[in-house]
């Protein structure tokens, strides 16, 4: 397993990583035949002036995760440039899985070596993907010990590869929606009592909050947290800051999406005062409009000069833990129609890459 390096004086930054780079059944059937993520990236049009899209990837082109070839390009680059790890999204729906091909082809292959872990992102399937949220594709439900039984199954294959991220030796896992699992807690419990036949002693549960949340993770059996800090969308009109409140009525008079300055609000991304548990969370970027259109969050203006000084604060954070808990999750490798990427785009180049670099590896 890809085990922390307790002599390192910087954290180590893991990327999560979306697969809906290829075409599959499902997404034929919702939304035509070899939709993928590309599809709504590259039909992305500005919304308003001095609104860059569509954004489009340079080095990496428009590739299709099925190929052994664009998996091992994305490895390599992602570890010149000082990102330690990927974090796939994980799709489990009730023994259902979506989206496993690449994931199943790393694990089946054992290329490209490069360390991983997974993310359970456990929500129904919307039509968020193409601007219809309140169009649900699949539900996510619980259907109870033995469907935690089975999905635990294919975990362990994960859990004991040799590329699989560890925490004091414990597999790395993430759940994005712990709270709505029911008796989560206890489900914590027998996988890691189902694991020990395996020889892992723990699983390092992490648990994907939002900027609101108020649920108690530690008292529901996980050993940390990763806080996604995004701004909401938009506010009610603010007596404290009416003028802040009447622009965003104008954005929404005017069928705008809620615009932020990236510049304004990256120092709000991850906080000084976060708890010991909390793991940093950085967002190099963020315009979801190819997806949801004027219902979309857009962090305006956001450049690898700007997100570097973001990581820099996240990289001071973690750096007062443990060692073996200095980690910092990168949201995210590669989700363009959220206007989420560090991949090279044609706008900046290499530059969010180079940015993580001179932060993590110091050059």
């Amino acid at each position: 397993m890809a085990v922390i390096n307790m002599e390192r004086s910087k954290p180590r930054v893991i990327a999560f990583h979306l697969p809906q780079y290829h075409p599959i059944p499902e997404n034929d059937e919702w939304w035509g035949k070899g939709f993928t993520e590309w599809t709504n990236t590259v039909k992305a049009k500005p919304l308003f002036r001095g609104h860059r899209q569509p954004n489009l990837p340079a080095d990496l082109g428009f590739y299709d995760l099925r190929l052994p070839e664009a998996r091992a390009a994305q490895a390599s680059l992602a570890q010149e440039y000082g990102i330690e790890g990927f974090c796939y999204y994980h799709y489990w729906l009730a023994g259902r899985r979506l989206l496993e091909r690449p994931v199943n082809e790393i694990l089946s292959s054992g290329k490209p070596n490069f360390p991983f872990c997974l993310c359970w992102a456990n929500q129904t399937w919307s039509g968020i993907w193409h601007g219809s949220p309140n169009k649900v594709l699949i539900e996510q439900t619980y259907p109870g010990t033995a469907d935690h039984r089975a999905h635990f199954e294919f975990l362990i294959r994960a859990f004991t590869d040799t590329r699989y991220l560890t925490v004091n030796g414990a597999p790395l896992f993430l759940i994005y929606r712990a709270w709505e699992i029911p008796q989560v807690e206890a489900v914590l419990r027998r996988w890691k009592d189902w694991a020990k036949p395996h020889g892992l002693d723990n699983i390092h549960f992490v648990a994907v909050l939002d900027r609101n949340s108020s649920w108690d993770a530690l008292e529901n059996g996980f050993s940390g947290t990763t806080t996604v800090r995004l701004p909401r969308l938009r506010p009610r009109i603010s007596l404290r800051h009416p003028l802040r409140g009447l622009a965003f009525a104008v954005q929404k008079a005017l069928s705008l999406p809620t615009i932020y300055r990236y510049r304004r609000v990256a120092n709000l991304l991850t906080r000084d005062d976060a708890p010991a548990h909390d793991y940093p969370c950085v967002i190099p970027n963020w315009d979801n409009t190819p997806r949801s259109g004027n219902r979309g969050l857009v962090l305006h203006g956001a450049t690898p000069a700007l997100f570097q000084n973001h990581l820099k604060n996240a990289v001071r954070v973690a750096n007062r833990k443990p060692a073996a808990r200095r980690l910092v999750f990168l949201k995210s490798w590669n989700e363009w129609a959220e206007g989420n990427y560090v991949e090279p785009d044609l706008a900046f180049g290499r530059g969010w890459l180079e940015a993580i670099r001179e932060e993590v590896l110091g050059y």
